[in-house]
C-alpha cells in the first residue's frame, strides 16, 4: 500500500521560500488543489519529486536596464526573464513592460503559462519576462531605446530553440519590432526568436486577435455542454486593449451584445450594446490615440462612464444583468463580493480573457454554483497557441492564410475544451473546468519530467 502524498507540505516549503511572493503562492496553491488527487494515484511523481522540481523555475534572469530620454537624462529599470519548465519544448510565453512586474507576478504568469502551453497540443515549455518600465507617455524614440538596451541582455538567453518571447501587456506590434530588430543585429540572424511580429517580416495572420478570439470560442465550447450558442447572450467584458477588443469582435460576430468596457480610469456601460462601428472607434482611441474609455461616453451619450471608486470593495463593471463575462484586463479583477454580484445578475458564463482574473474565493463560489467557468489558463490559451503556430510557419519558411490559423485556432481551443472535460471526468469532478485544465496541463509536463529523468 502506497503512502499518500502530503501536497500540503510542499506548499508550505514554497511559501518558506517565497513568502512575500502572493501572486506566485496564490497560482501554486490553485494548482496544488487540483492535483492532489493525480499525486494519489501516480505515487511515481512523488517518488520522483515532481511538484518539488516543478514550483522551481529552472533558470530566473535578472538584469539592469539603463536607457536615456529625449532630453538625455538616464533612467535605470529592472529586467527579467522566468524560464519556468521546458520539459515538453522550447520555453514560451509572454514579455511585460509595465510599473506593477514583479518576481512573484512573473513566476506565477510563468507557472501558470507551463499549463497552458501544455494545454495547447503544441511542443512548448513555460517561461515569461518583461520589466517595471511603463511604455505610457514615452515617445517611439525612448520606447526604441529601452527596447534596445533590455535585448542587450536578454539576447544571451534566448533563440528559436531555447527561449521564445512574446508581447503581453505593455508590449505590442512597436516594442517587438525594436526587440527584434536588436536581437538581429547582436545575432547576425534573422529567426524566429520572437512571436507577435509584424506580418511582414514574419508575423502570424490572426495573432493579435488570438486571445480574444480563443476566449470566445472556449465559451462556445462549453455552451455547447448545454445546447446552447452565444447568440443572443448580454456579456461584459473588461479592459479595453488587444485581448478585450477581439473579445468583443467575436462575441458581436456571434450575435452577441456587449455591454461594457474599461480602463484603469473606469469603465463604460452601454446598455444598446457596443456595435462594429462603436468598436472600430474604440481600436482607434486606444491603439493610435492612446486615450481614455471615458471618451467613449463622450462620443456616444448613450453611453455611461463610471471612474474608479478605491474606497468600494467591489468593481460596479460586474453588477450588471448579463449572461456572459469575459475579464480580460488584469489578475485579481473579480474578488468574492464580485462574483457574488456576476451570480445574483445572472451571469452563468466566465471565460476569462486575462491571467487568474478572478481571486480563489471567487473561484470558489463559481465551482460551488456548477456554472460555466473557463479559468484562464485553458480559456485565453488561444494566444500562445498561435504563438506556436507562428513558430511552426518560421520554422518551415511558410505563411498560412487567416482562414487556416483561424481554423487551426478554433480546433485547438476545441481540443483544449475537451481535455479540461475529460480530465475532470477521470478524476472524479465532472464539470470542474479548474481542475480539469490543471490535472490536463499538470499530467503532460508530469510525464515528460518523469521521461527525461533528474535534471
Amino acid at each position: 500500500m502506497s503512502t499518500v502524498y502530503n501536497t500540503g507540505d510542499v506548499y508550505d516549503k514554497v511559501v518558506s521560500r517565497d513568502p512575500d511572493q502572493k501572486e506566485f503562492l496564490q497560482a501554486v496553491h490553485e494548482v496544488f488543489e487540483s492535483v492532489k488527487v493525480v499525486m494519489d494515484r501516480n505515487p511515481e511523481y512523488g517518488k520522483a519529486k515532481i511538484l518539488e522540481r516543478i514550483v522551481e523555475p529552472e533558470r530566473v534572469v535578472s538584469f539592469r536596464v539603463a536607457w536615456t530620454d529625449d532630453r538625455g537624462e538616464i533612467h535605470v529599470n529592472r529586467g527579467f526573464r522566468i524560464q519556468m519548465n521546458s520539459a515538453i519544448g522550447p520555453y514560451k510565453g509572454g514579455l511585460r513592460f509595465h510599473p506593477s512586474v514583479n518576481l512573484s507576478i512573473l513566476k506565477f504568469l510563468a507557472f501558470e503559462q507551463v499549463f497552458k502551453n501544455s494545454l495547447t497540443t503544441l511542443p512548448m515549455g513555460g517561461g515569461k519576462g518583461g520589466s517595471d518600465f511603463d511604455p505610457k507617455g514615452k515617445s517611439d524614440a525612448e520606447v526604441m531605446r529601452f527596447c534596445q538596451s533590455f535585448m542587450m541582455e536578454l539576447h544571451k538567453y534566448i533563440g528559436p530553440d531555447t527561449d521564445v518571447p512574446a508581447g503581453d501587456i505593455g508590449v505590442g506590434g512597436r516594442e517587438i519590432g525594436y526587440l527584434f530588430g536588436t536581437y538581429k543585429r547582436l545575432k547576425n540572424e534573422f529567426s524566429g526568436v520572437l512571436t507577435g511580429k509584424s506580418l511582414n517580416w514574419g508575423g502570424s495572420l490572426i495573432r493579435p486577435e488570438a486571445t480574444g478570439y480563443g476566449s470566445v470560442y472556449f465559451a462556445s465550447e462549453m455552451l455547447a455542454t448545454r445546447n446552447e450558442t452565444l447568440a443572443g447572450k448580454t456579456c461584459l467584458v473588461s479592459g479595453s486593449g488587444n485581448v478585450s477588443q477581439y473579445t468583443v469582435q467575436k462575441l458581436i460576430e456571434l450575435g452577441a451584445k456587449v455591454v461594457t468596457l474599461s480602463d484603469s480610469s473606469g469603465y463604460i456601460y452601454d446598455e444598446s450594446g457596443i456595435t462594429a462601428e462603436k468598436l472600430k472607434y474604440v481600436m482607434t482611441l486606444k491603439n493610435i490615440k492612446r486615450g481614455r474609455i471615458s471618451e467613449y461616453s463622450e462620443k456616444y451619450r448613450e453611453a455611461v462612464f463610471t471612474p474608479v471608486d478605491s474606497s468600494k470593495d467591489y468593481n460596479p463593471l460586474w453588477d450588471h444583468k448579463a449572461d456572459c463575462a469575459f475579464p480580460s484586463a488584469t489578475q485579481n479583477e473579480i474578488n468574492g463580493k464580485d462574483a457574488q454580484n456576476l451570480l445574483k445578475n445572472g451571469v452563468y458564463v466566465v471565460s476569462e480573457g486575462s491571467n487568474m482574473p478572478t481571486t480563489p474565493d471567487g473561484v470558489d463560489l463559481f465551482i460551488d454554483k456548477k456554472i460555466l467557468y473557463g479559468p484562464g489558463k485553458a480559456a485565453n490559451a488561444g494566444g500562445v497557441s498561435v504563438s506556436g503556430l507562428e513558430m511552426s510557419q518560421n520554422s518551415m519558411r511558410l505563411k498560412w492564410s487567416r482562414e487556416e490559423v483561424d481554423n487551426k485556432l478554433r480546433q485547438i481551443m476545441k481540443s483544449i475544451h475537451k481535455s479540461c472535460v475529460d480530465a475532470s471526468e477521470e478524476y472524479g469532478t465532472p464539470g470542474n473546468y479548474v481542475n480539469g485544465a490543471n490535472i490536463a496541463g499538470f499530467v503532460k509536463v508530469a510525464d515528460a519530467m518523469l521521461d527525461q529523468g533528474l535534471f
